[in-house]
């Protein structure tokens, strides 16, 4: 059975592509971060996720962000908003998905994995540069030219399933996979608890997804959307 490495947040997007990597035949490496990140119910929620979906390994890699702050996630001074903003939003974490995905490209090499899962989305998402798929197809290019496994005629495969998907066809497909999503925690903002707030954009897509797909919402929301 091949390996595949999987960024596993604990939200939304990320189980389903973990759920996705499983059943395209990965015996799954589930990889979270400990990044300094202010809503850590998130981590909670990526171990209840990995077991659930029985991966293989699921490892909690320490990387203190918070040391630069620049995000709304990372620096306690910086408020999550409330309500959409014009452009790349506060929540923004300066080149998190590049660092995140170049720990997973290391760790994969080791492994001797091809392929590695992430859960970033194109259409229902905050604007962040590193969801887009220009993203995802230049870091596949960089990760086969700067390791041995590339050179050596092993190419890497970054695997991004939901990138053209919309939230509701994401929350359909996890449904027909058998995720509870009621194990998730997608918010900017949950609480000790895992309760949403029920008013950050994450909320709000989240929210949006779920009535599209006609499905009920197992969020629990500390104000209602």
């Amino acid at each position: 059975m091949s390996k595949a490495v999987v960024l596993l947040s604990g939200g939304l997007d990320s189980a389903t592509a973990l759920a996705l990597a499983r059943r395209a035949g990965h015996r799954c490496h589930a990889l979270s971060f400990r990044y300094g990140q202010r809503h850590t119910a998130e981590l909670q929620a990526a171990e209840r996720v990995a077991r659930a979906l029985d991966v293989a390994e699921h490892r909690v890699f320490p990387l203190d962000l918070a040391a630069f702050g620049g995000s709304a996630l990372t620096d306690p001074d910086i408020a999550v908003p409330d309500r959409p903003t014009a452009g790349i939003p506060v929540t923004y974490v300066p080149a998190r998905n590049t660092i995140f995905l170049s720990v997973a490209l290391g760790w994969a090499e080791v492994l001797g994995a091809r392929d590695i899962y992430i859960g970033v989305n194109a259409v229902d998402y905050s604007g962040y540069p590193d969801c887009r798929p220009e993203f995802i197809a230049a870091f596949e290019r960089m990760a086969n030219l700067a390791t041995r496994a590339g050179v050596e005629g092993e190419p890497f495969r970054l695997q991004a399933p939901l990138i053209h998907l919309s939230k509701a066809e994401i929350v359909r497909t996890g449904v027909g996979l058998g995720i509870d999503y009621g194990l998730t925690v997608s918010c900017y903002a949950a609480d000790a608890q895992g309760r949403a707030c029920g008013r950050c954009d994450a909320c709000r897509l989240r929210a949006t997804g779920f009535a599209q797909a006609g499905v009920v919402d197992p969020t629990r929301y500390q104000t209602r959307v």
